[in-house]
């Protein structure tokens, strides 16, 4: 255990240090650390398939479960998607030393902010392998440091993409301590992340509900996160209902383990005669279990009863819990009573109902007519994401760069003196 609190403690040393070499370094040493970056992924893609195949191969004998394993695959889709991810943040204007709301005062001073970063985040995360890249560029663009502890079932694939990442920073004379991946496994390692305060200044876990919870409660630092996804769709009485089947079906089915996967239908009492068995039918070819109130029990007879508690429920899984509302008014009152804040979607072609939606319901991403699928920081042109955040405070929603970053007061005077 002490072994383990020394080795932290270094790390912490190592990455306060490297967060103010980047503090310091210029637009074009960080992007051209992340082209150099991209480049070696895709160069590396053989690699990268290798160690993950090795990855998954273990986390199938050790019994992982299904939405963890679909977390845990990097498919070459996937390869191309991370440096592309990484090209995109290169591309993004840097939002380092960005100067603003400049006013005088009587004194003759001028008062602004300028844009500054945080200086060394700690991301903790499981499976998707991924993240060790978008985390990584991120941090870089924002001139911070990063502490990457990743969980031991891809530690195959975070070891070679380490590898990949401190060859890019090498490549632009960036410190490789900029970016440290924790190379041990041991519990005791996060323990002692989560409480170094005089090096770590934001945690952000990624992972599972149980992760996240430990995290915020023992954590001594800041966190930026969010508990779980429960997305809902809401299928409004003016929706269109081959929107709505699309809508629903990239939503639900195109992946079971993500946090921006739709898990609760409501659909609008008035046309739930009409729409709900089309959805439903959709769904069950689909191989969702349909879990619904009352009413669309009625309407959809394979439906087995909805508890309480499954309207509360992320399920990362083949099932979704439905039930008929009024309207848009009781819908909303039912996402803001149900979710948890995530991603929640309209369908309709009611532009009024469509604003009402977007104003009253209390979300980190509110989404007309769209899958909920995109709630996700590559897709918002950030380039690629951190987390979620589903906080209200700092950060909300995807975070990109500029989540990664604060601000602070400058002062430009010419002699002035306070009377």
């Amino acid at each position: 255990m002490e072994d383990i609190k020394h080795y932290m403690q270094q790390l912490g040393m190592e990455a306060r240090a490297a967060s103010r070499a980047m503090a310091r370094a210029d637009t074009d040493t960080k992007n051209k650390a992340l082209r150099a970056i991209a480049t070696a992924i895709r160069r590396e893609r053989d690699t990268l398939l290798t160690a993950n195949a090795a990855d998954l191969e273990a986390a199938r004998n050790n019994g992982l479960e299904p939405a963890m394993l679909d977390r845990l695959v990097l498919s070459e889709k996937g390869i191309t998607t991370m440096a592309e991810g990484l090209e995109q943040i290169a591309s993004l204007p840097d939002p380092i030393g960005e100067m603003s709301d400049f006013k005088y005062r009587p004194s003759g001073i001028q008062i602004g902010k300028m844009r500054v970063p945080l200086g060394v985040i700690g991301i903790i995360y499981e499976a998707r392998p991924n993240v060790t890249v978008d985390a990584a560029g991120l941090c870089i663009k924002s001139g911070n440091a990063a502490i990457l502890r990743g969980g031991s079932e891809a530690i195959q694939c975070n070891r070679a993409l380490a590898a990949i990442v401190h060859e890019g920073l090498a490549a632009a004379g960036l410190p490789a301590t900029a970016v440290q991946v924790v190379a041990t496994t041991d519990r005791a390692a996060v323990g002692e992340l989560i409480t170094m305060k005089e090096y770590v200044d934001v945690i952000v876990p990624r992972g599972g509900k149980g992760l996240i919870e430990r995290i915020s409660n023992e954590a001594r630092i800041p966190v930026i996160k969010h508990l779980d996804g429960n997305c809902h769709i809401y299928v409004d009485e003016s929706a269109d209902l081959d929107k709505a089947l699309r809508i629903l079906e990239n939503s639900k089915t195109q992946r079971l383990g993500t946090c921006n996967t739709a898990e609760s239908l409501l659909v609008a009492r008035s046309i739930a005669q009409e729409a709900l068995p089309a959805l439903a039918a959709m769904l069950v070819s689909k191989g969702v279990e349909i879990r619904g109130c009352n009413e669309t029990r009625t309407l959809v007879p394979q439906a087995k009863p909805a508890t309480e508690e499954d309207y509360y429920t992320e399920f990362l899984a083949a099932i979704i819990s439905v039930k008929v509302v009024a309207d848009v008014d009781e819908a909303i009152a039912h996402i803001n009573q149900y979710s948890s804040q995530h991603t929640e979607a309209i369908v309709t072609e009611n532009y009024t109902r469509a604003r009402q939606f977007l104003r009253e319901v209390d979300s980190s991403s509110v989404i007309v007519n769209a899958s909920t699928r995109f709630a996700d920081g590559f897709e918002y042109g950030l380039g690629a994401e951190i987390g979620i955040s589903t906080d209200k405070l700092h950060a909300r929603g995807p975070v990109g760069l500029e989540g990664l970053t604060s601000l602070k007061y400058i002062v430009l005077g010419d002699g002035e003196v306070r009377a």
